[in-house]
């Protein structure tokens, strides 16, 4: 699992652009920035949905406020699931919705979740991030699919 202090691994995530997907590296996106990383193991998933996504749109202006350049939603998802679910969940320009296609991300990150069991397959773990210029401030990650740390209460607490 990536550690507090280390550089956020460098893999493929995507975003529905414009002009249609556009690739973005994950260490090169966030590099020179103050970013808030919210992993989710899926789009209109009920926890996701429900629970810790609403917290970070309800919380978007005040987390922004303590000097965070960009709040990104990360998923093992396509980029038109991402671009739907933030559009249902109502981010607008607050949060940026990130598809991690294939899991390259959360591989690199070693924070996965398998949930095949369910019929889901592998998805990303449930964890929120505070990363200053690619380099991890602060690990919220959760076990299983629990929702007990990685709040956006929590994260305001770290920032």
């Amino acid at each position: 699992m990536i550690e507090i202090g280390k550089k956020l691994p460098s893999a493929s995530l995507f975003k529905l652009g414009e002009k249609g997907i556009d690739e973005l590296d994950s260490l090169e996106y966030v590099s020179g920035k103050k970013v808030v990383l919210v992993g989710v193991p899926g789009a209109f998933t009920p926890t996701c949905s429900l629970k810790q996504m609403p917290g970070f749109v309800e919380k978007a202006d005040e987390i922004l406020s303590k000097n965070v350049d960009e709040i990104i939603c990360v998923s093992v998802t396509n980029p038109f699931v991402m671009n739907a679910w933030g559009k249902s969940l109502s981010v607008g320009e607050k949060i940026t919705m990130l598809a991690d296609g294939n899991g390259a991300f959360a591989a690199a990150c070693d924070l996965k979740l398998d949930l095949s069991a369910m019929g889901i397959g592998e998805v990303s773990s449930r964890y929120a991030i505070i990363l200053e210029d690619g380099i991890v401030t602060s690990l919220l990650a959760e076990e299983g699919g629990a929702f007990a740390v990685s709040s956006a209460e929590n994260i305001l607490e770290k920032l």
